[in-house]
């Protein structure tokens, strides 16, 4: 057992590729859906949380559109708004998340009233207020090499940059300012996301190689006016951006991720509590109320720019016509993209920044989660339950794990390809122990085919049930046999030819017994001993038991006639080969029994000894079957009348006080001769004379059944007597012997055979 647990165990070392392939696909990104997926999860466990920065959305929503025209507007609405928010909102930060841009004006525009509104914007702008406008490299274009316009592609470090003259610049915001030509911002925000994502997103693009030079993502641009940082403060390294937040040394640290990414944390769905909003007609509306003539416009104007103060303030489409939505970690249902700079913004200012593992280390988190997994999972024997309900829990503590790390330690560990190597590596690995374990099954039940009936195998298999360890009590009938006068085959014969012969006796011998759902106990040289009725209970065992002594006598016969036609191949002493038979039923201990190196089922107690008795006694009654009455009563309970038995005697076997009946197995009923049953019937009448001491009457009837018997002495058949000759003998000696008054009809065997 400990050699194929061993085997297997190393078996297990060929369901490596699974969890490598796992790691790979993971480390290669081709698991990406999966881990988003388990991180949303983790997001929705662990809910909203609060951020130090308050962020309130302007929205340019279906009820601004509806008031101020379709987008495009002037640009003298952002800069009223702008101004508004600034100096009566004192708000640390305003960030337009939209590209100006002349490409789209709006036709409906006259030009004069266009310019104008580029020209205030201008004049805000030229303050050095803290307001950023947006920049893009998506959806920007350049002519290709065969003049079809192909995507501008967003620096990337990880990618390898060309020479930084040769790094396109992204799409800017630019103003016509009619006579004064044209004017692009200085203070701009990018608003690009990784892959057009919404978890990673690239903080700034390069313009020099010490990044000095650079276009900083909005969401840095705010958090920079936020705490009243100028751009060049910033220290850039390739692990973290460092931004100084005050003399005395506090440092904000943004980890970074292959040189220039950082990932998002979501801090709230968009629509939450925790995300005040209004509309930018609304706001638009008020800014100019707080130029009113009327002093109560004004004071009610001043009272609604109160709620902004100390507030980052983001400026963005909401409306769904304006194609500006995506799903989030924490949104599955489209939301306007302008609360990805929110969150992030929160990310940079709490500096709850979310932690990865390198990502080597998804190898060993694979490896090691899958091999504790698949270890339990096709652990056998008696633990075999309790491991796999382990493995289980592993997993589900693995996911709980993850759940808290990411809960109180911002710490992301993979799942999709630990969880998806382990389950699938166990899955086979169960599937490939069932395929073991089956053909260890084939080879078990081959095995035991040769000690029980293919139908009793059958049935150990079904019922689950297994022969128990040690001894336990159960009533059966136990079956010896022995060749007659074995030794003088042994002196005859050589001894590749005497295993020949007993070869093909004993497995004649032995078909049969499995054949009646017989178990093989053991050879013992030429005997062969059986149990009838376990492992598994047999309520007809007596009964199976006297029609396998029937078939193997019959068997013998033809054996004998087989042997006889082969020539000269046997010594006549094979010719004759005659074997006889004892049974008993009762009580025995029957169990796995030996040493602790070596065990055998097998059968013990008084009723097994008895039953061998019947074997070496039959001799003396010159029988070659021969039973005890409570083999003969239980096989006649279920078979009434099938059997054909013959009463013997009333015997004190050597080595036991209480006398026992036993009787001979004659054959089926249905198929003796008339002359049988008549010498059965007279045998029976002289078996009574006996029993009555009349010794004479009885010599007279077993005399008449003498010449009737079935088995006649005789040199050439290997036959000595029969129960008649037998009897008439112990008539004989009872008349020159009488016994004692009060006699009970017992005879002592003295012999064991």
């Amino acid at each position: 057992m400990v050699k194929i647990k061993a085997r297997f165990e190393w078996r297990l070392l060929l369901l490596l590729p699974i969890p490598a392939l796992w790691a790979w696909a993971s480390h290669e990104k081709y698991l990406q859906f999966l881990d988003d997926k388990f991180l949303d999860y983790r997001f929705s466990y662990r809910g909203e949380i609060n951020a130090p920065v308050n962020v309130i959305y302007v929205d340019m929503d279906f009820k601004s559109i509806s008031a101020l025209g379709n987008i495009p507007w002037p640009r003298d609405f952002y800069a009223e708004v702008g101004r508004a928010l600034i100096d009566a909102g004192k708000v640390k930060a305003v960030g337009v998340d939209m590209v100006f841009s002349e490409n789209g004006k709006s036709e409906v525009y006259d030009n004069n009233r266009w310019v104008e509104g580029n020209v205030k914007l201008f004049n805000l702008m030229s303050s050095d207020p803290p307001f950023v406008l947006a920049a893009a490299y998506a959806g920007l274009t350049k002519p290709g090499p065969n003049g079809n316009p192909v995507p501008v592609a967003f620096p990337m470090l990880v990618e390898g940059l060309p020479a930084l003259s040769d790094i396109d610049a992204p799409e800017l915001p630019n103003f016509s300012l009619g006579s004064k030509g044209e004017w692009n911002p200085n203070r701009v925000g990018l608003i690009d996301t990784k892959d057009g994502g919404t978890r990673w997103v690239p903080l700034f693009a390069p313009t020099d190689m010490n990044f000095q030079e650079r276009y900083d993502h909005m969401a840095l641009a705010l958090a920079l006016l936020y705490w009243g940082v100028e751009p060049g403060a910033v220290k850039m390294s390739p692990e973290a951006i460092e931004i100084p937040l005050s003399k005395d040394g506090e440092v904000r640290r943004i980890p970074l991720v292959d040189r220039q990414l950082v990932e998002i944390n979501w801090f709230s769905p968009w629509l939450s509590p925790r995300n005040p909003r209004a509309s930018f007609v609304d706001v638009y509306n008020y800014s100019r109320a707080l130029k009113s003539d009327k002093e109560s416009e004004r004071k009610v104007a001043t009272e609604f720019f109160k709620q902004f103060a100390g507030s980052v303030v983001l400026i963005g489409p909401v409306d769904k016509l304006l194609q500006d939505l995506a799903v989030t970690p924490v949104d599955p249902i489209p939301v306007p993209r302008v609360s990805v700079h929110g969150n992030l913004l929160k990310t940079i200012v709490s500096g709850k920044f979310l932690q990865r593992l390198p990502r080597w280390a998804i190898y060993p988190l694979t490896f090691g989660l899958t091999l504790l997994v698949t270890l339990l999972a096709v652990s056998g024997g008696a633990r075999g339950v309790s491991a796999k309900i382990t493995a289980v829990l592993l997993l589900v503590g693995f996911v709980l794990l993850c759940f808290y790390l990411f809960d109180h330690r911002l710490l992301v560990l993979p799942m999709a390809a630990p969880l998806g190597a382990s389950f699938t590596t166990a899955f086979v690995g169960v599937i490939w122990q069932l395929v073991v374990e089956e053909k260890q099954k084939g080879r078990i039940k081959g095995m035991f085919s040769t000690y029980l009936a293919p139908t009793v195998v059958d049935r150990l298999i079904e019922s689950g049930r297994e022969p128990e360890l040690g001894g336990h009590d159960a009533v059966v009938t136990a079956y010896f046999s022995d060749i007659q006068s074995f030794s003088t085959f042994s002196e005859l014969m050589p001894a590749s030819q005497l295993v020949e012969l007993m070869n093909e006796y004993l497995t004649a011998c032995t078909d049969i017994i499995l054949e009646e759902s017989g178990t093989l106990d053991k050879y013992i040289g030429d005997a062969v001993v059986a149990i009838f009725g376990d492992p598994l209970p047999l309520p007809s065992h007596a009964h199976r038991a006297c029609v396998a002594t029937i078939r193997v006598q019959h068997k013998i016969e033809e054996l004998r006639q087989k042997w006889r036609g082969e020539g000269t191949k046997w010594p006549p002493v094979v010719h004759s080969l005659r074997a006889r038979l004892g049974l008993n039923t009762g009580a025995a201990i029957l169990g796995n029994m030996g040493s602790r190196t070596r065990m055998s089922y097998t059968m013990m107690g008084d009723n097994v000894n008895l039953a061998a008795r019947m074997e070496s006694g039959a001799k003396l009654l010159g029988v070659y079957t021969m039973v005890t009455e409570t083999t003969r009563t239980d096989c006649e309970k279920h078979a009434p009348g099938e059997i054909a038995f013959r009463a013997l005697d009333r015997i004190k076997v050597k080595g036991r006080s209480l006398p026992v009946s036993v009787h001979e197995v004659v054959g089926y009923s249905e198929r003796l001769e008339d002359q049988t049953l008549d010498c059965l019937d007279i045998h029976a009448k002289g078996l009574e004379r006996y029993f009555a001491s009349d010794w004479d009457g009885a010599l007279e009837l077993f005399r008449r059944s003498a010449p009737l018997e079935p088995f006649q002495p005789s040199v050439t058949q290997a036959i000595e007597s029969n129960p008649s000759l037998r009897m008439i003998d112990r008539c004989l000696y009872m008349k020159a012997h009488p016994p004692a008054a009060g006699w009970d009809g017992v005879f002592e065997m003295k012999e064991k055979g």
